[in-house]
């Protein structure tokens, strides 16, 4: 920093501290109204890859093919069977209570769907009314089999293999007001991705985007309560069944609380932490009370900028006032050791003096210090992946905000304060960094031969990293997030939806015919003519969606009960569908229809077949499904005039469930629906993404441009992959940018060099770690390389700059280096130990990610400050370098 720019901050700052103690305190009382806004996402939008091309086709089959907002209940009886009198009467009064809670349209479960098979029906009993669980006289033990090996409908769907346990789908009401707002937010987003946006629609495009979240922030808190009211039904009747509650909407509520809660663990944690460490290194009040002042007043003042501006806090960024608060101690401790340091040398200064001085000696590496912890931070934005972009930009704002606040705050609290009398006494941690300074002096090629071996070790652990990690191990196994996943995934078919939409080539009247599909009717003439449309509807188009990252269910439905009003075959003349023919009615839409005929249904049969047979799919729904049950049903396969009668005799809401979620209108795509077991350890999404393609391709004659894999794994499988690319990207950035900084610092590039060696030495055995113990890549883990080389180039900073004040007293390298090291070293060792005790309380998360995230980064720090005591001042001896002067 320049003279002139220093003896402005003087004049400035140092010469009226009462005037920036009003000023800071009013910054403080606006900043506490706006933190009032302040607000937390926990989404599923905020979880995925930006600008990732699969969102949009993923949205797009959303929308069309609908689904339902819905919870899911897991339900197994106690000490007596699930197909027993006493059990169904368990669950239906479970039920009924659960259909009282606020907004819940529908609550379906095994007891409202048709026995079709309990005895078998013959399609000429279709027409008179079914039975279900719930009809007198029914025979238990044949409607066991049903749902666990007859009927393909509701098997490892509504019952498990086991027989053991069923599952309760809660529905709740479309909000039509969010999904309007959120359309309008993504559509004005798509014309500014297509450069087609101009200033007023950029107004429009952030008006819209407050008002969708403005208005997802109620929806968050009105869930939250109707999730309380589903759970405190529950645990009336958890006396005679095991209850578990998953879904969507529940996981989003509870990641919510777990973000509150590690705000409240971690400010909490880290403050009272720092009070005692303040307390042990410098016991005087001023000295806990002044650091804790810098940290309160930073804190405060990024959480009110971040509520003035509607930036809400994700489950990755949910411990930044745990790491502002950890950084902004770090440039206190430096300040006060230095301040302290002047002191004790200059006993008779005047407070005004020491303060000048101290911010005459700190102020230039405690400016590169922030620029390079600003630089580890924003190379996350990079990543590409939202919450990890958001976390990156709001550290960097914040550090940029804690050193001016430091700055500002530390002279003015002391300024009004008598300097005392310096420190007397022993001074322990003295000893403890000369010890580290005598170790280097004797045994400086050992630590220059262990720092290569730690390198090559840990590049081969680098190489053996992986992305692939479960969603469930993202939540601690005493979390209902956990078991309710786990139970859905041993139990009900699995929890991670995959959708496969496979189009129709163009064809042409020759491969149609010789796939069997008939150009005329039973009478000669032409079927599209004879046959009614099986899906006329008014609504065809107008499918009911929600959000497009919510998981798709093919029972989840906007009605009561999909299957209460109609029988699945009958006819609206209550007679069978295949005594007579059909009158003839308006055009058919399904005239050329590529899937919907017998040999096309039964190539989707087999597809279908071996997708159940892979180890990681669960449950298996496609209109195949249904074609599957019809054709026992019927005790033959079905015609293709057969199949199109059934069709239009389909009433329109079992339509919506068996049909509509598989079939497109004109019969030319279907979807198939695979719910993937994200409990299996062997999972390994992306193997299985390639297997499934080009199986699809190879074994089944389907053309590339046919198939199309989409859905909630896709999303997540792009991300985790992109795991790789982004750390790649956000470490050459970050050594990139550190390295020219450190050029401009020292002016001297084997210094810069020798700089980052401590930095390098951190970040390559953490990432070795991970690669021998296992541990995969994640949303967090990808950001410690990034932020621990941002960190530990810090104490490197200091170390160097005070090196070079240093050695012109004698132009002894060994000298000086005793000389830092019962300096600086100190403040060096006070603000490591600050750091890596602070980032371990992120160990109390109930996120495991965090988890990793705080100790895999206080490890780092450790060996950032090992290295920073001993390596680097190896090298400085070994190198001897020119250092320039600043």
């Amino acid at each position: 920093m320049t003279h002139r720019l220093f003896n402005a901050y003087c004049r400035a700052v140092l010469a009226h501290p009462v005037f920036w103690l009003v000023l800071l305190v009013l910054i403080c009382g606006i900043a506490g109204t706006q933190a009032r806004n302040f607000k937390i996402d926990a989404s599923a939008d905020s979880m995925v890859l930006e600008n990732d091309s699969a969102l949009q086709y993923y949205r797009k089959i959303a929308k069309q093919y609908g689904g339902s907002d819905f919870l899911v209940i897991t339900y197994s009886p106690k000490d007596k069977p699930l197909f027993e009198q006493s059990s169904l009467e368990h669950l239906q009064s479970l039920q009924q209570a659960l259909k009282k809670v606020n907004r819940v349209s529908s609550v379906y479960s095994m007891l409202d769907v048709p026995l079709l098979f309990s005895p078998q029906v013959e399609f000429s009993d279709l027409a008179n009314e079914y039975r279900t669980l719930t009809s007198e006289g029914v025979d238990l033990s044949l409607a066991e089999k049903e749902f666990t090996d007859k009927n393909p409908l509701y098997e490892d769907l509504l019952v498990s293999d086991d027989g053991n346990t069923t599952a309760l789908l809660v529905s709740f009401e479309r909000d039509q007001k969010y999904f309007d707002l959120l359309y309008k937010r993504n559509d004005l987003r798509d014309l500014e991705d297509n450069g087609a946006l101009d200033e007023q629609g950029q107004q429009e495009l952030a008006a819209a985007s407050r008002a969708f979240s403005d208005y997802s922030s109620q929806i968050q808190q009105r869930t939250a309560g109707e999730i309380d009211q589903v759970r405190n039904i529950m645990d009336g009747y958890r006396n005679e069944a095991n209850l578990f509650l998953g879904g969507v909407p529940m996981i989003t509520t509870d990641l919510v609380r777990f973000i509150r809660s590690d705000l409240k663990v971690f400010g909490v944690g880290v403050l009272v932490f720092l009070i005692l460490t303040l307390f042990l290194i410098f016991r005087r009040p001023r000295w806990v009370i002044v650091p804790l002042a810098c940290c309160g007043v930073t804190v405060l003042t990024v959480t009110g900028w971040l509520g003035w501006v509607d930036w809400k806090v994700s489950v990755i960024s949910s411990n930044y006032i745990s790491l502002l608060l950890i950084i902004t101690m770090s440039i206190t401790i430096h300040l006060t050791v230095r301040f302290r340091e002047l002191h004790e040398e200059n006993p008779q200064a005047s407070q005004k003096w020491l303060i000048r001085e101290t911010a005459a000696h700190m102020m230039r590496p405690s400016i590169y210090m922030i620029l390079t912890t600003m630089v580890g931070f924003s190379s996350l934005v990079i990543s590409g992946i939202r919450p990890v972009i958001d976390f990156g930009w709001m550290m960097t704002l914040g550090l940029g905000i804690s050193l001016i606040v430091c700055f500002l705050v530390f002279p003015a609290l002391l300024a009004p304060l008598a300097a005392g009398t310096p420190r007397q006494g022993r001074d322990i941690s003295r000893e403890l960094t000369l010890a580290f300074a005598g170790f280097t002096e004797r045994h400086r090629p050992l630590l220059l031969l262990l720092a290569l071996g730690v390198i090559a070790t840990s590049l081969w652990g680098i190489s053996r990293l992986t992305v692939e990690n479960r969603f469930i191990d993202y939540f601690q196994k005493d979390t209902e997030i956990y078991q309710g996943m786990l139970q859905i995934d041993r139990k009900l078919g699995g929890t991670t939806p995959l959708d496969i939409v496979i189009d129709a080539p163009k064809t042409t009247a020759a491969q149609n015919a010789a796939l069997g599909q008939p150009a005329t009717g039973w009478d000669g003439a032409s079927v599209d003519d004879e046959i009614s449309d099986p899906f006329a509807s008014d609504s065809a188009n107008e499918v009911d969606n929600t959000d497009p990252f919510a998981d798709r269910d093919p029972f989840a439905t906007d009605s009561a009960d999909p299957f209460a009003d109609s029988d699945p075959f009958a006819t609206e003349s209550g007679t069978d569908p295949f005594a007579s023919t059909p009158e003839k009615t308006k055009p058919n839409p399904l005239k050329g229809a590529y899937w919907f005929t017998p040999a096309r249904l039964g190539q989707l049969v087999d597809i279908q077949n071996y997708l159940e047979s892979l180890p990681e799919t669960g449950k298996v729904l496609s209109i195949a499904t249904t074609y599957e049950v019809a054709e026992k049903l019927n005790g033959r396969p079905l015609s293709y005039v057969q199949l199109m009668l059934l069709a239009s005799f389909i009433p329109e809401d079992l339509r919506s469930q068996l049909v509509k979620p598989y079939l497109s209108d004109d019969g030319n795509q279907v979807r198939i629906s695979i719910r993937v077991i994200d409990s299996d350890k062997n999972l390994n999404r992306n193997e299985l993404l390639a297997k499934i393609r080009s199986d699809l391709e190879n074994n089944f004659g389907l053309q590339p441009e046919q198939v199309h894999l989409t859905g909630a794994m896709v999303l997540y499988n792009n991300m985790l992959q992109s795991l790789f690319d982004s750390q790649i990207k956000t470490l050459g950035y970050v050594f990139a940018a550190i390295l020219f900084m450190l050029l401009l610092l020292f002016r001297s590039l084997p210094v810069a060099l020798i700089s980052m060696v401590p930095s390098l030495i951190s970040a390559s055995l953490v990432l070795g770690l991970m690669g021998w113990i296992g541990l995969p890549l994640d949303l967090m883990t990808i950001t410690i390389t990034a932020i621990s080389i941002g960190i530990a180039v810090d104490d490197t900073i200091h170390y160097i700059h005070r090196f070079h004040e240093e050695l012109p007293k004698d132009h002894d390298y060994v000298a000086t280096m005793k000389r830092c090291h019962g300096s600086i070293g100190k403040a060096m060792y006070y603000t490591s130990l600050t750091i890596i005790a602070g980032f371990s309380i992120l160990a109390l998360s109930s996120f495991n990610p965090t988890v990793y995230f705080g100790l895999l980064t206080g490890l780092a720090m450790l060996v950032a400050l090992l290295s920073n005591l001993t390596l680097l001042p190896a090298l400085l001896i070994t190198v001897k370098p020119k250092l320039k002067a600043g």
